[in-house]
């Protein structure tokens, strides 16, 4: 019996770049991480070993550096379609490739001097072939907690449930988000991000809460009815567990103030939200069916 070649692909991952813009004595930083994904006419170098088809992984790994000189950065999503269009167009054995950013934001302490932001960090990907561009935006690391407007109750026990209802609990998560764009011609990817983002926290924010999964489906419909040029949202949500400690050893009641905070096991909630007339993913997700 002889061995079929299934799905195959192969890039550069986790290419760390920084750069530094110099206006004068102000200085403004970018922390970018970039993985790049080929696929194509790629059966000869598994099946024979030639490598007449291969772009060098060290190659990939060099036009990011050359693409962050010869031109602005800029938005995360135009720096991965400048690279996935550029592997495409410019190799004939590659038909396909994905190109995932990630930027670490750093908060100004003066005109030359940072501080790394917290866990947050704003990523993209995209996807390249011949005849069409796929965007997905996101963030993950994005941590946030309502001290109150959350119960957890109405859920199926047996035997092996010590889990007692609750009207009145914390609801913690560090949000791992990605949204689809529609188009990706989209005209302001920066201003897209931020006005996404922000539905997503304040929805959050100002949501009671009767599961995090009824949560996590607010969040997505205020960000997809608010903002047209998206047509999908997925999100995956740990939950955070907070639980109440008994002071009562010590003499002391615990009125919902006083929290053990237990970061595993932890409850990972995950689901996709689409508009109404989204149009098809296409290869947009694959292969990040979820996030986190």
């Amino acid at each position: 019996m002889t061995s079929v070649l299934g799905t195959n692909q192969y890039g550069k991952a986790e290419v760390h770049m920084v750069t530094v813009s110099r206006d004068g004595a102000l200085h403004t930083i970018r922390d970018l991480t970039v993985g790049i994904t080929l696929s194509g006419d790629l059966a000869d170098v598994h099946l024979t070993g030639d490598n007449a088809h291969v772009v060098p992984t060290d190659t990939q790994k060099n036009t990011v550096y050359a693409f962050a000189k010869e031109a602005p950065v800029g938005a995360i999503e135009d720096f991965g379609l400048r690279l996935g269009r550029h592997f495409v167009s410019s190799f004939a054995p590659i038909s396909r490739a994905r190109v995932h950013v990630a930027e670490a934001g750093w908060d100004r302490l003066g005109d030359h001097s940072f501080r790394q932001s917290g866990a947050e960090s704003r990523v993209a990907t995209v996807v390249c072939d011949a005849e069409e561009n796929w965007v997905v935006s996101g963030l993950e690391g994005l941590v946030v907690l309502n001290s109150t407007d959350s119960e957890f109750a109405g859920f199926i026990e047996d035997r092996y449930t010590t889990l007692p209802a609750t009207n009145d609990r914390v609801l913690a998560t560090a949000v791992a988000a990605r949204w689809r764009h529609a188009s990706s011609s989209s005209p302001d990817w920066d201003a897209s991000f931020e006005a996404a983002r922000g539905l997503l926290i304040d929805t959050f924010a100002t949501t009671y809460s009767t599961s995090l999964q009824g949560t996590l489906y607010a969040m997505a419909d205020a960000m997809l009815t608010a903002r047209p040029e998206l047509a999908e949202v997925r999100m995956s949500l740990p939950n955070r567990h907070h639980y109440a400690v008994d002071l009562s050893p010590f003499g002391l009641e615990n009125d919902n103030e006083v929290f053990h905070a237990d970061d595993r096991p932890y409850g990972l909630i995950e689901a996709a939200v689409l508009a109404p007339d989204a149009p098809d993913a296409g290869p947009a997700w694959d292969p990040y069916p979820l996030v986190g």
